[in-house]
C-alpha cells in the first residue's frame, strides 16, 4: 500500500530520486501536535493521492505491551515496543482534483475529513486535492482570514 501511495503521490526525493516512506495517517500524533501548538485549523494535503484505495486506515491508538494507549508513548524505549492500532474508513474511487467546493467532494472523502476533524478536535481550514493552485479548497475562511 505504501508503494501505491508513493507512486500516486510522486513521493521521491527531488535531487536523489530516493523513494520517501509513505504510510497511513497517525491521528494520535496529529492530535498531540494540534494540542501542543494550539492549532486553530488543519490543512489536509494530498487527498487526491488517496483516490482508488478501497479502504483507508488511520492510526487511532497504540498497543504497548498488550495494552491499548490513546496517547503518544512517553519514551524512546516505549516507542520501540508500540504498535499502531488502525481504524478502517471507506475510500473513494472518484478523481477529486476537478472539485471546486468542499460540497463537490464524494461523500466518503468528506467523511474522511470529518473523521480527522473529530478525532483531532481541530477543524479543517484548507483541503488540497491536487498540485495546482486551483485544486486548493478553502473549507473554513474564518480560520484563515479571521
Amino acid at each position: 500500500m505504501g508503494e501505491q501511495i508513493r507512486q500516486q503521490g510522486h513521493e521521491f526525493g527531488t535531487t536523489t530520486g530516493r523513494p520517501r516512506r509513505c504510510g497511513w495517517l497517525d491521528l494520535v500524533a496529529l492530535k498531540a501536535a494540534c494540542r501542543i501548538n494550539s492549532m486553530s485549523g488543519l490543512i489536509l494535503t494530498r487527498l487526491d493521492v488517496l483516490a482508488g484505495i478501497d479502504e483507508l486506515k488511520v492510526c487511532t491508538a497504540y498497543e504497548l505491551d498488550g495494552e491499548k494507549i490513546e496517547g503518544l508513548p512517553l519514551s524512546m524505549e516505549e516507542w520501540t515496543r508500540a504498535k499502531p492500532v488502525y481504524e478502517t474508513l471507506p475510500g473513494w474511487h472518484e478523481q477529486i482534483s476537478g472539485c471546486r467546493k468542499v460540497d463537490d467532494l464524494p461523500a466518503t472523502t468528506r467523511a474522511y475529513v470529518e473523521f480527522v476533524e473529530e478525532f483531532t478536535e481541530t477543524p479543517a481550514a484548507i483541503l488540497s486535492i491536487g498540485p495546482d493552485r486551483s485544486e486548493t479548497l478553502i473549507a473554513r475562511r474564518s480560520l484563515i482570514w479571521g
